[in-house]
């Protein structure tokens, strides 16, 4: 077999865990960083970063996979996702099946480094990642749905390194549970005109000719909560600093939706990583100005 061979083989298997699409695991990870650094005031023991970003990984991938099967048949009718390697069937499902099978044994293995807190709330997590896909089915609020999910990586991180959930913790799992729901609104307004033939709910259709003033209304409750995040902490001007930079964005991404294009709203939804990125550098800036003085 040539190596042209093996990666055709590889390619959909590649291709159902998103891994030619990183912007999940970023979206995920960001705010996984953000506890880990505020939890070990700096930076957080090496063995954590990596189990936690292993973690990360695995369960985004875990999630893709089985979002996947659940959906093969709405992803067949929409525009963007008809060409996934279950919706035309170039994968079959037992395949899929067992792929997220051994990506769930991959991430339960890393629950024996961690303790018993931090494996309760990831079990909790796990529950919320593997329903999820099905949420839309019931309920315009799956995006919310989707927010828990992302946000248990914060608790646990906590868990781990504190041995307990402060009160801070809490602020950041509701942030990022804001912003999780405002990001995936983005998304979801990409394949609303598709969601509403075939019968999907989301908060894009929930919201309706609303959605971009509630999407800046949930974009800045989540401001308004790392502030008081900030405030708890007594965290210094480089968080601030990035806070302002973040504003700037979420105007920048407003721009993009008001110009009611699918391009532009994907384009948007996209941006977040900047955000991500930015919150990431004044957190860990702040704990190097705080540690130097």
């Amino acid at each position: 077999m040539t190596l042209k061979d093996i990666l055709s083989t590889i390619d959909p298997y590649l291709k159902l865990i998103r891994f030619d699409r990183p912007i999940g695991t970023l979206l995920l990870l960001w705010p996984t960083l953000w506890a880990l650094w505020l939890a070990a005031d700096g930076v957080p023991p090496m063995k954590y970063l990596l189990i936690f970003s292993m973690g990360v990984f695995l369960m985004r991938s875990a999630g893709c996979v089985i979002n996947d099967i659940a959906d093969r048949k709405f992803d067949a009718q929409v525009k963007r996702t008809k060409n996934r390697p279950l919706a035309n069937q170039q994968l079959p499902v037992l395949n899929a099946m067992i792929l997220f099978v051994v990506l769930m044994l991959c991430a339960v293995a890393l629950l024996i480094f961690l303790n018993s807190l931090s494996v309760k709330i990831a079990l909790v997590a796990a529950f919320f990642a593997v329903t999820y896909p099905f949420m839309k089915r019931y309920t315009y609020l799956p995006q919310i749905y989707l927010g828990i999910a992302f946000a248990l990586s914060i608790p646990m991180a906590y868990a781990q390194i504190k041995g307990s959930i402060p009160v801070e913790a809490w602020l950041l799992f509701i942030a990022n549970i804001f912003w999780t729901t405002a990001y995936d609104t983005m998304y979801a307004m990409v394949d609303r005109e598709d969601d509403e033939r075939i019968g999907v709910k989301s908060t894009a259709i929930l919201f309706g000719d609303l959605d971009i003033v509630i999407t800046h209304i949930i974009q800045g409750l989540m401001l308004i909560v790392l502030l008081l995040l900030g405030k708890k902490l007594e965290l210094n001007m480089y968080y601030y600093l990035s806070l302002l930079a973040v504003v700037i964005l979420f105007v920048y991404q407003n721009k993009l939706l008001r110009s009611r294009e699918t391009s532009q709203y994907f384009k948007a939804f996209l941006n977040n990583n900047l955000v991500g990125i930015v919150i990431f550098i004044g957190i860990v800036a702040t704990s190097i100005n705080q540690q130097s003085v």
